[in-house]
Order: structure tokens, then C-alpha cells, then sequence
């Protein structure tokens, strides 16, 4: 495994020296201990590890020690705490932190020294994982795994490329008030209702909001219910939301919309493009597997996709994904596309490390769903993983899906910010069609009275699904009910005919 070693520990190529500059660390530390206020701006960007010169570094922390305590850090309050130290003696003993303060005048670029020693610092990070790619890369005595060392070194990349995430972790409540105001005034220039991103269902975004960064949103449901093709429905409308905002001139930030990236580990790719040109051209995707398509049907086919060309919809259909290739795998589309927001197609086709699990599906299962939500936090958007329901549903009169129905772990419920349901009464109504009866037929009462009754039941329910909304951190829950075309996998918003109101003449 390719590791980030400990900066001030790598190595240097041979016959040169590592990115630094002692000087400006000495005069740094010189600044902090003659003003010891600086040292609450530089100490949530530097560590001690970031101090190419060992010494430095242990003066730096001792300083923040002192100042945490509310002492004051000087050369004669750190005194002590260096007498014994071998390097210091060395220098010349204790005496060298006061050579430290000799140049007042480096207090007014304090903050500049600081950045120049954590930049450096990152430069030897960087090659301190560049030598260790090379290493592994060469080391064929045990098994030669390229696509897991790659993986790896993404990995150990990206946390270089984000050393300096900490300053973002601490807000003042003033910073995390703007993002609040920030966040109304979104959903104010969107019409109202819309503070994160769309789903495309306006039923949908009224009770949510939309989805927002760093969420992770549970989509379950029962084989047949339409858990796939909501997840697809909701993922092209925020593909084709963002296209339209880029079009219209809206800065990428204030965009109600996002690149997606849709990782179907069930389905594949051309599977999955086929539901998607099937819902806007149209055309049942049965017809276009099969052929059955007319002259005009393959005109609407072909406008509907070159309209699609441009959208900003990446499909990873690789099998088998484990949650840390996920997670690489994530964050190089983040890095390259600026993807906003992901889906999982499902939870329980992704693998653990196999080292936190030892074969328990239930703690494997906890790993995956905690590793989601912390893909959401570190990206800061949206992730969606659909997820199956055990079967004990099947086993109730009243098969709404409940909480206690997501399978194999109570973890799901735990990390989730919001589990949604999907539910179509119309699945369960359609098998207890009885035998198809008429009274011109010559079939008894009750026979006829029963085909019919079941008629009036699935007039009732078709073409309708809800959406049970069983936890949401934002807001209330409650059930969201829309239309769905089954023959090209289409959601959308309903329209109850019983309440329109009626147009006079």
C-alpha cells in the first residue's frame, strides 16, 4: 500500500536537496513567540509535521502547548522544555530560541512564512509518495497488483492534495451563518423551495428542498418497485438541470443542477443508457432492445440522443467494487469532472476491506454505508445509494416499507440523512387479478362481482407510486405520491385529474 511517509523523513533524489526553507521557519517561530496572538491564524494550516528542520517542529508544538494553556510562549517560558533536548545542545542549548526573536521584523510576515513552509512541506509530501509508487511499482516479490497500487497512490495523492482541508473543518458561526443566508438566497433565486440540488420532481423538492451537499440519501425499496429507475430519472434531471443553467449563464455554484456520476454496479452501462433514451424518446425499452421500432420511432431515437451528447452523466458500470475503490474512483471524477452529485446502484453489490468485516455481512455492510457518508462529507455533495428490503415485507398484509425493513444492518438507517421508500401498490394488486369475468359470458354474480371489484382496485392505484420519506434530518416525513410510466421508466410529478378543476364553457 502506497502510505504518505512523515514529511520531514523523505528522502531526497540523489544529489539534490528537498523543497525548503529553514530560514523561514526560524523566523516564523521567532514571530510567534514574540507575538503569541499569530499563533491562532498559523496553527489551523500548520502542523508540526510540516517543519522540514525536527527541531523546528518541537518548538512549534511546544509554543502551541503553552499558548493552549493560556501561558505565554517565550524563550524563557520554553526554556526548560529544551534543556535536555540533544539537537538544541547541539545549537548551542536553550540560548538559540532567543537567536530565534532576534529579528522583530519578521512578525509582519509571519503569515506569508507560514504558508511558504506548509507549501514546501506539501512538495515533500508529493515526493515522498512519488518514491514510493516508484518502489512498489519495482517490488515484484509479493503479488503484483497494478490496479490496487494505483488505486493506492490516488488515494495517498488526494490526501496531499487535501493537507490543507483542516482550515475548512473549523467555522465561526458568522462563516456558517453566510452559508445558511447563502443557502435561503438559493432557494429564493430558484423560485423558492430548492436550497440544494434538483431531484427534477417538484413534489419531490417541496418536502426536501432538494438534495444537499454532503447528504447521504437511502433509496430502498423491493425488487419490481422501481428503485433503479427513480435513481436514473432523478440522476438525468440533474445532469440536464446543470446543462440548462450553463446554457442559460448561471455560475456553476448557483446552479440548482450537478454532473453526475452514476455508479451501477448491477446494470450496465448500455443497460442503463437504454432506460434513459427509452424515457425521452419515448419508446418502451423492451421495443428498442428488440428492434421493434418504426422509421418515425428511430428519428425520435436519434434527436433524443444527440440532445443527450452533451450531458454531464459518467457511468461506472465496473462489477464488484469495493467501497475504497469507490471512494478512488469518486474522487478522480470530483478532480476531473466536478461532479456534484453520486449514485450507488445498490449498496449491497459493494465489498468491505475484508479486514474490518472477517466475513460478518452485517459489520461489512455498517463499513460500506459509514464509508458513503463520509464519501458525501468529503466531497460535499450529494450521494445516493439505493438499497434492497428483506423479505419479511412480503410476509405483511400492509406492505409499505418500513425502517426496520432495510436489510442486513441498522447501520443504513443510522448513517443515512434521509431513507426514502419506493412503493407501487399497483405491483401487488396486478397479482391478485382473479379470473377474468362477464356477465355476457355466462359467468355467476359472484365471479363477475369480484373481476370487477378488482378492475375498480387497480384503476385506483395505476400508474401511481409513492414515495414514503421515512427519515430526513431537514425536515418532516411523510409520503410523496407520483405518476410512473412503467413500459419507459418514467417518474414524474402527478397530476390528480380528481382535483382539477373543471373548465366551464
Amino acid at each position: 500500500m502506497v502510505q504518505v511517509v512523515r514529511l520531514q523523513d523523505a528522502p531526497a533524489p540523489e544529489g539534490q536537496s528537498l523543497p525548503q526553507n529553514v530560514e523561514a521557519e526560524a523566523a516564523l517561530l521567532g514571530a510567534l513567540m514574540i507575538d503569541n496572538r499569530l499563533a491562532e491564524d498559523v496553527q489551523i494550516k500548520l502542523r508540526p509535521d510540516h517543519f522540514h528542520e525536527p527541531l523546528h517542529g518541537r518548538i512549534y508544538e511546544a509554543i502551541l502547548k503553552l499558548v493552549d494553556r493560556n501561558m505565554v510562549a517565550n524563550p524563557v517560558t520554553l526554556r526548560p522544555m529544551f534543556e535536555a533536548d540533544e539537537e538544541m545542545k547541539e545549537l548551542g542549548g536553550p540560548s538559540y530560541l532567543a537567536q530565534l526573536t532576534g529579528s522583530g521584523a519578521a512578525i509582519i510576515g509571519a503569515r506569508d512564512f507560514a504558508d511558504q513552509v506548509y507549501d514546501l512541506a506539501l512538495l515533500r509530501a508529493l515526493i515522498g509518495v512519488g518514491r514510493e509508487m516508484v518502489e512498489q511499482a519495482l517490488d515484484t516479490s509479493e503479488d503484483v497488483d497494478p490496479k490496487g497500487q494505483i488505486e493506492s497512490a490516488e488515494a495517498a495523492l488526494y490526501r496531499v492534495a487535501e493537507e490543507g482541508g483542516g482550515e475548512g473543518s473549523v467555522k465561526t458561526f458568522a462563516q456558517a451563518t453566510r452559508l445558511a443566508v447563502q443557502m435561503a438566497e438559493k432557494a429564493l433565486n430558484t423560485g423558492g423551495g430548492l436550497s440544494g440540488i434538483t431531484t427534477g420532481l417538484e413534489s419531490f423538492n417541496a418536502r426536501t428542498g432538494g438534495m444537499h451537499h454532503s447528504d447521504l440519501l437511502i433509496l430502498a425499496g423491493r425488487p419490481g418497485m422501481g428503485k433503479t429507475a427513480l435513481a436514473t430519472n432523478i440522476a438525468f434531471n440533474t445532469a440536464r438541470r446543470y446543462n440548462q443553467d450553463m446554457e442559460d449563464g448561471i455560475e456553476p455554484a448557483r446552479s440548482a443542477g450537478a454532473p453526475v456520476a452514476f455508479f451501477s454496479l448491477e446494470m450496465s452501462a448500455d443497460q442503463l443508457a437504454t432506460r434513459i433514451l427509452a424515457e425521452q424518446s419515448g419508446i418502451p425499452s423492451e421495443n428498442l432492445r428488440m428492434g421493434k421500432i418504426s422509421q418515425q420511432d428511430f428519428r425520435n431515437l436519434a434527436r433524443a440522443a444527440a440532445e443527450l451528447e452533451t450531458l454531464p452523466f459518467y457511468i461506472d458500470d465496473t462489477p464488484g467494487l469495493t467501497i475504497a475503490a469507490l471512494r478512488t474512483r469518486a474522487r478522480r471524477l470530483k478532480r476531473q469532472r466536478n461532479i456534484g452529485f453520486i449514485v450507488v446502484d445498490y449498496l449491497q453489490l459493494l465489498q468491505g476491506t475484508g479486514k474490518a468485516t472477517d466475513g460478518n455481512r452485517v459489520q461489512e455492510i455498517s463499513e460500506i454505508s459509514r464509508g458513503l457518508k463520509t464519501l458525501a462529507k468529503e466531497l460535499n455533495l450529494p450521494v445516493m445509494a439505493l438499497s434492497q428490503l428483506s423479505r419479511q415485507v412480503e410476509q405483511r398484509e400492509n406492505k409499505r416499507p418500513q425502517l426496520s425493513d432495510l436489510r442486513e444492518s441498522g447501520s443504513i438507517e443510522q448513517d443515512a440523512d434521509i431513507v426514502l421508500f419506493v412503493y407501487r401498490e399497483e405491483y401487488y394488486v396486478n397479482f391478485q387479478k382473479p379470473k377474468e369475468a362477464s356477465a355476457a359470458a355466462g359467468d355467476d354474480a359472484a365471479t363477475v362481482a369480484a373481476f370487477e371489484e378488482w378492475q375498480r382496485a387497480m384503476a385506483e392505484v395505476h400508474g401511481r407510486a409513492e414515495v414514503v420519506i421515512a427519515k430526513q434530518r431537514h425536515g418532516a416525513t411523510g409520503t410523496i405520491t407520483l405518476k410512473f410510466e412503467p413500459k419507459i421508466t418514467r417518474f414524474s410529478d402527478l397530476i390528480d385529474e380528481r382535483y382539477v378543476p373543471e373548465v366551464r364553457g
